[in-house]
């Protein structure tokens, strides 16, 4: 398996067992990573309770992210 930002995203989880069912299932991008529900979970299979628990966290957390990057812009022009 090739390493991407997903089986980096699982490793630093504690996840790592599900990065090859991850990437099976078309979510090898962060992006699509966090539309994860619970039937996502259960098609990838993660059924141990606390792992789908940290997944969850992990997901709401990259979404926190970005909410916050949105906020922050930068342009490349001179300022007067």
């Amino acid at each position: 398996m090739c390493t991407n930002v997903v089986y980096e995203w699982l490793k630093t989880l504690q996840l790592l067992q599900y990065a090859e069912s991850f990437v099976d299932n078309g979510y090898d991008d962060l992006e699509v990573c966090k539309q994860i529900g619970d039937p996502d979970l259960d098609a990838i299979g993660v059924a141990v309770p606390h792992h789908r628990r940290r997944i969850h966290e992990a997901v709401r957390r990259l979404k926190e992210a970005d909410e916050t990057a949105a906020g922050l812009y930068f342009t490349l022009e001179p300022q007067p």
